[in-house]
């Protein structure tokens, strides 16, 4: 349940004279997966007309409200002859710019769905006339001029060309450009997500993004239903996906194991893969012989979650007064941190608390070597080749800076060396033909440790992000010294799904 006034569009224009329309359609999500069910909308008997949900511009009055089969029905009057603004929008709904409604509710009881929710109680505040709605079927429609009150036809809405004597002109350039914008937004919102959730798509939505910076700024949250959609428990508000993108971008820059592994976007606590046990058998047989029947088996893996958390603390004094761009700000500082964490889970990781770690699974292979002498050439070559071709062929080395030094030292038994330089600016070297990462949460080479993982981490290891980026600010805890902290959390799990494409080098003890 939430305090505030949900706003259902982005924004919106008012018409003029008698309309009616479908404000919510039953049955069907809106742009952010938000559904209502019938019988659960409370409203007074009228409510006020607003123009884009914007309570100083009061444009008319709904005077009939009603739940039907198919949607909430509504009837009013604009204020044609009282207010200019109302007469403005009248001649944008008869040219076919506007033909949008939207509400503003407080929910008072909902539930969570993959994707939104299902509001079966809220209090209806207002309706507005907007240019788009949330809900695509929330229409006007059909309009009737307010000197036509005591006919007893409702007229259907006026064609375009057609314009009332009474009507204030439009400037056809500014209609023509806010019309092409319209058609740019409603391309953007069209545009089909993908399922890998290593990168977070979306439109550059400037308006998401002022509102987000605004309510870390004042804590003002009216602005910014859409961003708290999938948290409404935690008070929390979920970055707009242009930051989150970049917030994940930049964590991958301190996780390279994101980059290589397999990424998952999900929806719920828990995800289960499917894993092949055995394959098939494929038998010899003759012409007339009878035909081997073979099943292949299979097991579920689950895979988890995990949370993590940090507070960044700024002065109100910097809020309030110094210019900076807090969505570079939170990109910069957080990605840091847990792009740090995130690494260390995905190599050291305990499985419980944690994300598993490559080198804490019992299913990844081991090959071992007796001690840090027994490091050279031919125990790499001996690592490459205890991984099945088909997984060294997109194989990808993994070991920190100090084990790098010493590995770059090592020579072929011809005096060339095994470590190439990248082919070009930007891509990493290579080792036996396979490129080399650095991570520096893999151990030293001493006893009983693992310098050294190599395979293919797109088939053995899977990333599956459940909560992007979520920040809660908190103007209380940090009042008595003048801060504000901005809690930043994020939930995310790995595990490795094929120990056969992954194997490490360890010393023994």
């Amino acid at each position: 349940m939430t305090d505030r006034i949900e706003f259902k569009a982005a924004f919106a224009v008012d018409d003029a004279g008698e309309i009616t329309g479908t404000a919510w359609p039953f049955g069907s999500p809106d742009r952010v997966g938000d559904v209502i069910t019938k019988g659960a909308f409370t409203a007074p008997a009228s409510l006020p007309m607003l123009f884009a949900h914007d309570q100083a511009q009061v444009i008319g009055v709904w005077n009939e409200i009603t739940e039907t089969p198919d949607g909430l029905t509504v009837k009013g009057r604009l204020l044609v002859d009282d207010v200019a603004r109302a007469a403005e929008v009248r001649a944008m709904i008869q040219a076919g710019a506007v033909s949008g409604l939207s509400i503003g509710f407080v929910t008072k009881s909902a539930t969570p769905r993959p994707r939104g929710r299902t509001i079966t109680a809220l209090d209806l505040h207002e309706i507005s006339v907007v240019a788009i709605p949330s809900h695509p079927g929330a229409q006007i429609t059909s309009i009737k001029a307010a000197n036509a009150a005591n006919t007893p036809e409702e007229n259907t809405m006026l064609d375009e060309t057609q314009t009332p004597a009474n009507a204030q002109q439009i400037d056809t350039k500014a209609f023509d450009a806010m019309k092409a914008r319209l058609d740019q937004l409603e391309a953007k919102s069209n545009r089909p997500r993908g399922n890998n959730a290593s990168v977070i798509y979306g439109a550059d939505d400037q308006t998401e993004k002022k509102a987000f910076a605004g309510f870390l700024r004042t804590g003002d949250a009216t602005e910014v239903k859409a961003l708290s959609v999938g948290a409404p428990s935690t008070g929390g508000i979920l970055a707009p996906e242009t930051v989150a993108s970049t917030i994940l971008e930049k964590v991958a820059e301190f996780s390279p194991v994101r980059t290589l592994a397999q990424t998952l976007a999900m929806s719920g606590p828990l995800l289960q893969l499917p894993r092949l046990v055995n394959e098939i058998t494929v038998g010899d047989v003759t012409e007339i012989s009878t035909r081997p029947e073979s099943e292949p088996t299979f097991e579920q893996i689950d895979l988890k979650p995990h949370e993590m958390a940090v507070i960044l603390p700024i002065t109100k004094t910097l809020l309030e007064d110094a210019q900076i761009d807090l969505s570079a700000y939170l990109s910069n500082h957080v990605a840091r941190r847990f792009g740090q964490k995130e690494a260390a889970w995905f190599v050291n990781g305990n499985g419980t608390s944690q994300a598993e770690g490559v080198l804490n699974s019992t299913e990844v292979q081991n090959t071992q070597i007796a001690n840090i002498a027994a490091l050279t050439s031919n125990a790499l070559i001996d690592l490459f080749y205890s991984v099945k071709s088909v997984y060294a062929a997109n194989g990808a080395w993994l070991m920190n800076r100090a084990t790098m030094a010493r590995i770059r030292k090592l020579q072929d038994t011809q005096g060339s060396y095994l470590w190439q330089s990248g082919i070009a600016a930007g891509q990493p070297p290579t080792l036996l033909g396979r490129p080399v990462y650095e991570s520096v949460d893999m151990p030293n080479a001493v006893a009983a440790a693992s310098p050294i993982i190599f395979g293919d981490f797109a088939s053995g290891y899977v990333v599956a992000d459940r909560i992007g980026f979520e920040i809660v600010r908190d103007d209380l805890t940090g009042a008595a010294n003048g801060l504000v902290k901005l809690v930043a959390r994020r939930r995310v799990g790995g595990r490795v799904i094929m120990g056969e494409a992954l194997s490490k080098l360890s010393l023994a003890a």
